[in-house]
């Protein structure tokens, strides 16, 4: 991908906001990198006809209800995902985060943000960018009670000059073609107080994009606040952690 030639220069250099790509989408995450907009479920419509070989169908059927009922993924979750390869992990005291890179593919915009020198976009369309997985687990006993936030990550390789996060592309399609979700909450599962309770053993995930460094190492940064029942934050019992990978 074009990197400008400043980059290595601006160790703390902030980033300009591209306007037109900062308006033309609706949803941008707490880690200042762009996410795209819940995708929405489209209901089964199951048919009760009777035929003379209903059994079948019926017991396929059953087994894709228990799947989604077992309590493994929250009822406010997007389905599970887990295409690519683990490069990474990070373990607080009662979460997991297990971060896998899944592909490239090549940007279908411009990104947000762009050279304060140059004012070339960090991101241009038809540039690289590959896509990372986060799988979150409650690995605790008690239920935690997320906010709307869920579980805040974020990627940063480690030559990154800018204060800012990385930039990333917002597309609901590139997500798809991915096999990775846009964001943790499923489409109609808002709620207020934003209070989503996340219980021992279950997973939810979701995806990032970002400019492919092919070879590069990077640090990936999750931020757990827990809410109490009226949707506060908990910031006395803040979690921070860190771990670290390279993009293959």
């Amino acid at each position: 991908m074009r990197i400008p030639r400043t980059l290595a220069a601006l160790s703390v250099t902030g980033l300009v906001l591209i306007g037109s790509a900062a308006c033309a989408d609706s949803e941008t995450p707490a880690d200042a990198t762009a996410t795209t907009e819940a995708e929405t479920a489209d209901d089964a419509d199951v048919s009760e006809e009777e035929t003379e070989e209903p059994a079948e169908e019926e017991t396929e059927d059953a087994e894709e209800v228990d799947s989604s009922a077992s309590g493994d993924v929250p009822e406010w979750a997007n389905p599970v995902t887990t295409p690519g390869e683990q490069i990474s992990s990070l373990s607080g005291d009662d979460f997991q985060v297990d971060v896998y890179q899944v592909g490239t593919t090549e940007a279908t915009k411009t990104g947000q943000f762009a050279d304060p020198e140059t004012n070339e976009p960090l991101i241009d369309e038809g540039d690289e960018i590959v896509f990372v997985n986060y799988v979150i687990t409650n690995t605790g006993d008690e239920p935690i009670q997320l906010g709307s936030s869920l579980v805040n990550i974020s990627a940063r390789y480690d030559d990154w000059p800018y204060m800012q996060g990385m930039d990333s592309i917002v597309d609901s399609e590139l997500f798809e073609a991915q096999e990775v979700n846009d964001g943790g909450l499923a489409a109609g599962s808002y709620v207020d107080p934003s209070v989503y309770v996340f219980e021992p053993g279950q997973t939810f995930s979701y995806g990032q994009n970002f400019a492919y460094q092919s070879g590069s190492p990077i640090t990936f940064s999750a931020v757990l606040v827990p809410v109490d029942s009226a949707g506060d934050l908990r910031h006395d019992v803040r979690q921070e952690v860190e771990g670290t990978g390279t993009i293959s």
